[in-house]
């Protein structure tokens, strides 16, 4: 059997979709080891501290080093928590985290599943994260924990309305729901990018899409319990939120979970709105070069712009100060949903009148 035609056989697409699952986890996981330390060290910096420089050259094992200690610490369960739930919540939260990346396009081709609907798998997955933390706060069998999940189920579900009506602009100038398209979409300089209005024909969008953007941005952090809308986990309001009672490699679960979504979102606000793999100018340079090496540039290329962000992320966290929970909640529905719902009236009518003129 020739080799182009085995990688068509069920076995053959086996083999290679369990070898390019394997190979984003692992990808993943090394990511958040050292964006973990990287927010660390951002946040000492600003500070005036030094941060984690004692494991390994310049502190570079500090996140393996946490794994080690939460992997052979004892896993406490409280007596009166649902034992069997208790266990199952951060494995939701952390299982639906990774999934989630399947559709997440990182070069021209490099892409577990290549889906049609990526933007609803999307959707669909990153909704069922939030039963872990309910599942976790429940589970518990303390007020605390269980208030904690009640207020992050309800911050988790009110900026996803609003992201998805963000979304949705994005879809509605490129046309599809598959993210390697929207990425392809815009190809060329950066001023193509979905964030700087789209491109010669719908530029004056700028004044809409770059806010829709900023929107993302602060959705994200919302959605992703970041600072500061971090109430969930706020150890002066609510004793560190649902996870209160977690130890150990439950513990490390849950925080791997919202690592590994935090990152996503920094994937999303690339690709949606800054041209995931593009570099924002033409690579005719790289014309001769072999397809793998094309490809590995623009990997370059979409992993910066994911660096940029999570390094915007972790700004934000040491400059801004932490919000009240009434702030939080009438930001996401008082002035997110209705900005938003102008914003998609907008981009309709520019796509009927303007476009279709």
């Amino acid at each position: 059997m020739e080799t182009s035609s085995f990688w068509t056989t069920p076995l053959g697409w086996t083999l290679a979709t369990t070898g390019a699952v394997a190979l984003v986890t692992v990808g993943v996981l090394i990511a958040v080891a050292f964006l973990l330390l990287a927010d660390r060290k951002i946040w000492a910096g600003v500070q005036m501290r030094k941060g984690p420089n004692v494991v390994g050259p310049f502190g570079l094992l500090q996140s393996f080093a946490d794994m080690i200690k939460f992997v052979l610490k004892e896993i406490v369960v409280p007596a009166g928590a649902d034992k069997m739930v208790f266990l199952i919540a951060p494995v939701i939260t952390v299982i639906t985290a990774f999934i989630v990346w399947a559709v997440i396009p990182f070069a021209p081709g490099w892409v577990i599943s290549d889906l049609n609907v990526g933007i609803l798998y999307v959707f669909a997955i990153s909704s069922l994260g939030v039963y872990g933390i309910i599942m976790g706060g429940w589970a518990s069998n303390s007020k605390y924990p269980f208030l904690g999940s009640l207020r992050s189920a309800a911050q988790m579900v009110s900026y996803e309305v609003s992201i998805g009506l963000i979304i949705i602009n994005v879809i509605l100038l490129a046309g599809t729901m598959n993210l390697s398209s929207i990425v392809v979409a815009q190809e060329g300089w950066f001023w193509n990018w979905y964030g700087f209005g789209g491109g010669a024909d719908t530029w004056p969008l700028i004044v809409v899409l770059f806010p829709m953007s900023i929107m993302f941005f602060i959705s994200a952090l919302a959605e992703t319990n970041r600072p500061p809308f971090d109430l969930p986990e706020a150890e002066s309001e609510l004793v560190a939120g649902y996870q209160v009672e977690y130890s150990s490699t439950p513990y490390l679960l849950f925080m791997m979970g919202e690592y590994v979504n935090i990152i996503f979102m920094c994937a999303m606000m690339s690709i949606l709105f800054f041209g995931g793999w593009n570099p924002g100018f033409p690579i005719d340079f790289a014309a001769d070069w072999p397809p793998f090496l094309v490809n590995l540039l623009l990997f370059l290329v979409f992993f910066a712009k994911i660096v940029f962000w999570f390094f915007m992320i972790s700004l934000v966290k040491a400059f801004v100060p932490r919000y009240r929970y009434d702030q939080l909640m009438r930001l996401g529905w008082k002035i997110f949903l209705p900005t938003s719902l102008v914003a998609v009236v907008i981009v309709s009518a520019w796509r009927v009148f303007a476009v279709g003129a």
